[in-house]
Parts: C-alpha cells; sequence; structure tokens
C-alpha cells in the first residue's frame, strides 16, 4: 500500500485520463478484437498462441482470485481512494490483476514471434505500462500486478516450448483439446463449489466461470477448427478482409447482446454465453466465411 500511496500523491487530472487510457489495452473486449482481426485475417498460428496463452493465464489468475480472496486497496485501507473513473471496471478480487494478465497474455507471445528489436522492447513495455496504470488508478498493488506479469510468462514460455502440440498437425491433439476442457471445466466446477458453500458470492465467482466458458468453447472451437475446417485467412483483396472482420466483430456482438437477453444473468447463464461466444470466433464464423469465399471463388 506504500506504493499507492506514493502514487496517489503524484496523481493529476491529465495523468488520470492517460492513465485510464493505457489500462485500456488489457480489457477484454480490445484484446479479443485485436485477436479475431489476426486469425480471420492475418495469421492462424499467432492467433492460436495469442489465444492458448491469454485463456490458460486468465483461467489461472480467475482461480487464484478466488483462492486467496484478497480484497481491493480500498477495502484493505478504507482511507485510501482510488480514480474514480476506474472503479467500475475493477470487479472481483485484487490479486492478481486481470488487465495486466490480459496485456501480458497478448504482448508476451508476441515477443516470441517477432524479430524486430523495437518490437519486441514494445512488447515488454506495453504490459508494464498496463501494470503500472492499474497501480496508479489504484486498483492494484505490485503483488497483483507482478503476479500476472509472471503467471503470463510462465504460460507464454510453455506454449511456445511446446508450440508443437499447439500449432502444428500432431497427432496429441485430441490431448491437448481434452486437457483444455478438463483445465476449463475443473475451474469452473471449483468455483461453483466456493459459491455452494457461501465463500464467495456468485458475483465473485462469476469471472472464474465466464473464464472457464471461454476456455471451453476454444478448446472445442480450436479442435474441430483443425479436423474439420481448416480455413484460411486469405482473401482477394483487403476490401473484403475488412469486410470479413466487420461482420464477424458486428455480428459477435449482436449474439453478445441476444444472449444475454435469451439466457439471462446467472453464473451458468453467462458461461455459457462464453462457450458461445468464442465457439463463435473459432469455428462457427470461419466456417461461414470459408463457404462463401469458396462459393464465389467458384463461380
Amino acid at each position: 500500500m506504500d506504493f499507492l500511496w506514493l502514487l496517489e500523491g503524484i496523481r493529476t487530472p491529465s495523468m488520470d485520463k492517460i492513465m485510464q487510457v493505457i489500462t485500456y489495452f488489457g480489457q477484454e473486449l480490445i484484446l479479443v478484437g485485436i485477436i479475431c482481426f489476426l486469425y480471420w485475417c492475418v495469421n492462424k498460428k499467432l492467433a492460436y498462441q495469442l489465444g492458448f496463452t491469454y485463456f490458460s493465464a486468465g483461467l489461472i489468475v480467475q482461480t487464484l482470485k478466488i483462492s486467496f480472496r484478497i480484497p481491493r486497496p480500498w477495502v484493505l485501507d478504507p482511507s485510501f481512494h482510488a480514480v474514480e473513473s476506474a472503479v467500475p471496471d475493477a470487479t472481483g478480487y485484487s490479486f492478481p490483476s486481470g488487465h495486466t494478465q490480459g496485456a501480458s497474455s497478448f504482448f508476451f507471445p508476441l515477443f516470441t514471434w517477432t524479430r524486430k528489436k523495437w518490437l519486441k522492447v514494445l512488447c515488454i513495455f506495453a504490459p508494464l505500462c498496463v501494470g503500472f496504470s492499474r497501480m496508479y488508478l489504484g486498483c492494484h498493488t505490485p503483488k497483483d500486478v507482478l503476479a500476472s506479469l509472471g503467471v503470463s510468462a510462465l504460460c507464454t514460455w510453455l506454449i511456445w516450448h511446446f508450440r508443437a502440440l499447439f500449432l502444428e498437425d500432431s497427432p496429441h491433439s485430441r490431448s491437448v483439446f481434452a486437457a483444455m476442457l478438463i483445465f476449463s471445466a475443473g475451474a469452473a466446477i471449483y468455483a461453483l463449489l466456493l459459491l455452494k458453500n457461501g465463500i464467495v458470492t456468485e458475483e465473485l465467482a462469476s469471472d472464474c466461470c465466464k473464464a472457464a466458458g471461454a476456455g471451453m468453447g476454444f478448446a472445442v472451437g480450436w479442435y474441430l477448427e483443425r479436423t474439420r475446417i481448416r480455413f484460411s485467412t486469405a482473401a482477394k483483396n483487403r476490401r473484403i478482409q475488412a469486410a470479413k472482420l466487420i461482420c464477424g466483430l458486428g455480428m459477435l456482438l449482436l449474439i453478445k447482446g441476444g444472449l444475454s437477453f435469451i439466457l439471462g444473468t446467472s453464473i451458468l447463464a453467462k458461461m455459457i454465453e462464453y462457450f458461445i461466444l468464442i465457439l463463435w470466433i473459432i469455428v462457427i464464423y470461419p466456417a461461414i466465411f470459408q463457404k462463401i469465399l469458396g462459393t464465389a471463388q467458384e463461380t
């Protein structure tokens, strides 16, 4: 808390706005949108590496949150005040930092792909900036940020080291699929057990179950795409690529709104919603545009 008090003492209105913008680069919506662009239009293998890192690290972080159950800084010290604009997005427990995990799970894998020194520097600097912004805004302590950086770095290294299993054709694809599915389902069961025993509230268990639903959707989608769809990111021109991206993201938002309306807001409903949304990204939409573009090329 001493470091957070130090940062509170140097806050200014303009710096508050800058840090709020920086912290957005750790938010789910922006990161998933970029991964969609890479997956649908640029490089499937890179997107798969990002996806495995992002969802695996996310599951670990959410499980740690409900395991340690460390309150936010303003709860630990009622006299401390976070930047007001950052509080609404600071849901759940404090340890570890979800925004830092999101940013580092995105940029650390990019570090392993690029050979450009300036881009490697950016891939290290960007998540550090997001982590610092979370502390500046008063939403996390240094311990929260460092733990997330460590989890993301470990997941990045493991997936890159064993990339033949995750990114290439492998006889072990079914085992990888099963492991990811069991890992995700286990996190959901753990959160629901804590909820049933009154250890956490539904609101606090919800983030873990949403991450579990997304993880299961990614596992199923990854396996089906590799064994059934095998779509190509290529298109005739950039206009088609832009249309592909815009239509996919637009439909994703419509589906999300529709699912929320139909399924409701219960913890199980949100888990199913995230499962379907990731399944749409990974396999349903690629199957649709693969069919459309294939038909167009034949005619």
